[in-house]
């Protein structure tokens, strides 16, 4: 996915709680949602970082030679300007772009199924 194109903030801003809430019913919930979320963003932009740069990753043991790679240099600047993970997750929750699932309900309707 393309995390350069959310619109996320990069800056510190201000959040309304009540809306934060809203999203879920729970504020804490909200912020469950948003921790997950971002565990998953971070992995996704991990893994991609480390598959480019293993392009990069020479087998010479020698650690004389040591050589400034002006390819692997922006890539890794690229990476380090995207949006927090944080910032994507909190984005994609106000926009409604994240499914939730309530385990809660699932667990009260199955046991009601079982009651029939």
């Amino acid at each position: 996915m393309n995390y350069k194109k959310t619109g996320a903030e990069k800056s510190t801003i201000t959040r309304d709680l009540v809306d934060l809430g809203d999203k879920t019913g729970n504020i804490y919930n909200s912020l469950s949602v948003v921790a997950k979320r971002s565990k998953q963003i971070n992995r996704e932009l991990k893994d991609e970082l480390v598959k480019k740069l293993e392009e990069f990753a020479t087998n010479n043991e020698q650690l004389e030679e040591v050589f400034e790679n002006l390819e692997q240099i922006a890539v890794s600047k690229y990476y380090e300007r995207l949006p927090k993970p944080w910032s994507i997750a909190m984005k994609e929750l106000m926009n409604d772009d994240i499914y939730i699932k309530n385990h809660e309900e699932e667990s009260d309707s199955e046991s009601e199924k079982k009651d029939a």
